[in-house]
Order: structure tokens, then C-alpha cells, then sequence
């Protein structure tokens, strides 16, 4: 049996849950998510928890499982605690700064880059070298925060770019590291 998906999913006091049909949405202080689920997997609730089950043991089955339960797990503590990523502009003279909600990057182009956030995300700026990307949805998040990255990677010979808080960039050495 998957390992993942036979964990239970403790539900918090504040957070309501429901199901119709094979869409799971659930609502909590931070907001409210939903999420269709393969038609095979369902969802009970026990007390204060969730158990995902599964009809079936094929492989396909076996692997929306442990899928389905991630996806419900996230759903829970986005809407409890939310999610956030942390970015770093690495280089002299990039910064980043807040226009409205929408977020000004300055990172050695010829012109400012600017990002609007998507429905459900926010953006902060604690400083000039610092972004912080939140929202209730772990998958949002995640690819806001990547496509704030991908305006400019970090370069492996100085390190200069975007980067994750707690990212490591493997290092080049430049023209003279052949000698």
C-alpha cells in the first residue's frame, strides 16, 4: 500500500471540508481551495482527520493515491498557515521594490521588469534584496516564485541573479582556472 497516501490527514478546528462528486474543496482562515480527484480515489472523514482510500491495487490507482493525498494535505495547511517562498537578487546594484501590488525588479537590463501577481499571491519586499512570494496555494506559489527566478538565473561564475533563500550555486572557475 502507499505509504503516503495511508497517512491520515489531521483536520485543524477552524478548517471545513467537503465533497461532491470526485471535487474536494476546503475552506479555513486564509481562504478556500478546491481540487478535482481521479475518479477511483475517495475521501472520508474520521473525527478530526482524512483518510484517502483507493478501490483497486493497480499501478495507476497506487500512484493517484499517494498523489491525491499530497494534493489534499497541501490544500489543508495552505489554507491554515499558507505558503511562501523566499528569493534573493545577488549582483551589484539589483534591488526590488513594490509599486502598488505589482513588484519592480531592477536586475542589470536596460529597463525595470515588472510582475504583476496572479489572483491568490502576494509579493513583499522586506528588503531592497529580498522578495517574498505568498498565497494558499502550494503549486501558485511554487511557479510564481519560478518565473520570478527565470527573469534572470543565477550565473555560475560570480553568482549574480535570482536566486532561492537557500540556494546553492555550483561555482565555475573563470579563464584563469585552467593554469
Amino acid at each position: 500500500m502507499s505509504r503516503i497516501g495511508k497517512k491520515p490527514i489531521s483536520l485543524p478546528k477552524d478548517v471545513k471540508f467537503s465533497v461532491e462528486g470526485n471535487v474536494i474543496t476546503v475552506k479555513g482562515s486564509k481562504g478556500s481551495l478546491s481540487q478535482q480527484l481521479p475518479a477511483d480515489i475517495s475521501v472520508q472523514q474520521e473525527d478530526d482527520q482524512l483518510i484517502v482510500a483507493r478501490p483497486s491495487d493497480d499501478k495507476q490507482t497506487r500512484a493517484f493515491h499517494g498523489l491525491s493525498r499530497a494534493l489534499i494535505a497541501n490544500m489543508v495547511e495552505g489554507v491554515t498557515n499558507g505558503f511562501e517562498k523566499k528569493l534573493e537578487l545577488v549582483g551589484v546594484g539589483y534591488r526590488a521594490q513594490m509599486q502598488g501590488k505589482k513588484l519592480v525588479i531592477n536586475i542589470g537590463f536596460s529597463h525595470p521588469v515588472e510582475v504583476e501577481p496572479p489572483e491568490g499571491i502576494e509579493f513583499e519586499v522586506p528588503a531592497a534584496t529580498k522578495i517574498t512570494v505568498k498565497g494558499i496555494d502550494k503549486q501558485l506559489v511554487g511557479n510564481t516564485a519560478a518565473h520570478i527566478r527565470a527573469i534572470r538565473k543565477p550565473e555560475p561564475y560570480k553568482g549574480k541573479g535570482i536566486k532561492y533563500e537557500n540556494e546553492v550555486i555550483r561555482r565555475k572557475a573563470g579563464k584563469s582556472g585552467a593554469k
